[in-house]
């Protein structure tokens, strides 16, 4: 007998794909790290096949991208399907099971990339397995995209995911969902900024009035942005990296941040970066 509830099907998976998802997390995937991307493409390609996908990879020197398709032959082109999107990719080092082991405690599981997404992509899976189990097919052809580099905003990924939404009647992203279990309807968009501050060297006790800090007009800068970005409530802002200065004994010259910004719609982090990009130097003399 065709076994047609889809729910009860899935909870009898679950132990399955919590395996799986223990599994997926303890393969450490930093992105730009290829080796281990491509590790675990390696793994899902084969589990995708499985589950009656063809798979294409897309070779990229960071990491490649993979691309399965179940449903409307070999030759489906621009029919209307429905794409998934997904990454492998995390923000997490190699390393980071060292001091965050992946570990389930009172129904809750713990890991280096479980929520953000490999959640997500034993989700597909899941759901896959239950229609085969179930002797059902997708009503339309399905697409699913898994990229290596979306947590840097998808440079290389880009053009393959705007390719593939092409014909596409529905996009859904495999991201985990909001606390409470309500779907993510949406993603924000993001830019990364890179802001360089230009100082006077200076020996900091022989002759510190000749020097211009660029640490201490970067500091200063921040501070303007931080402001700005306290009138864009729709606008997320973290500034991720600083670099720059020398010697503790050595007024520095040089500073730059670099900071990731995100945001619904372009209009308002455009401003943003118009209003913190045209600021006036906070240092006007040596210092």
């Amino acid at each position: 007998m065709v076994e047609t509830d889809f729910l009860g099907a899935a909870a009898a998976l679950a132990d399955d794909a919590v395996e799986r998802l223990v599994g997926y997390a303890r393969q450490e995937t930093p992105t730009g790290a290829a080796a281990a991307l491509d590790a675990l493409a390696d793994v899902l390609q084969v589990r995708y096949r499985e589950l009656g996908a063809r798979t294409e990879r897309v070779p990229h020197e960071t990491g490649d991208h993979l691309v399965a398709r179940w449903g409307g032959g070999a030759g489906d082109g621009d029919a209307p399907h429905v794409l998934l999107l997904g990454h492998h990719d995390t923000v997490w080092p190699t390393g980071t099971l060292g001091s965050m082991p992946v570990a389930a405690e009172d129904g809750v599981l713990r890991g280096p990339g479980v929520y953000d997404m490999k959640g997500g992509l034993v989700v597909a899976e899941l759901a896959f397995e239950v229609l085969r189990r179930s002797g059902a097919a997708p009503a339309r052809p399905v697409r699913l995209v898994v990229v290596a580099d979306e947590e840097v905003g998808s440079p290389t990924a880009r053009p393959l995911v705007e390719e593939q939404m092409a014909g596409a009647v529905a996009v859904l992203g495999l991201e985990s969902p909001h606390p409470g279990g309500a779907l993510k309807s949406a993603r924000l968009g993001s830019t990364r900024v890179r802001i360089e501050v230009a100082g006077r060297a200076a020996h900091a006790a022989l002759d510190p009035e000749s020097g211009v800090s660029a640490v201490d007009e970067l500091v200063d800068q921040l501070f303007a942005v931080r402001e700005i970005m306290a009138a864009e409530p729709t606008v997320l802002c973290n500034v991720g990296t600083v670099a720059g200065g020398g010697r503790t004994n050595v007024v520095p010259d040089a500073r730059a941040p670099t900071s990731g910004c995100g945001s619904p719609t372009p209009p308002p982090r455009t401003a943003c970066w118009v209003r913190s990009g045209g600021s006036p130097p906070c240092a006007r003399a040596p210092r």
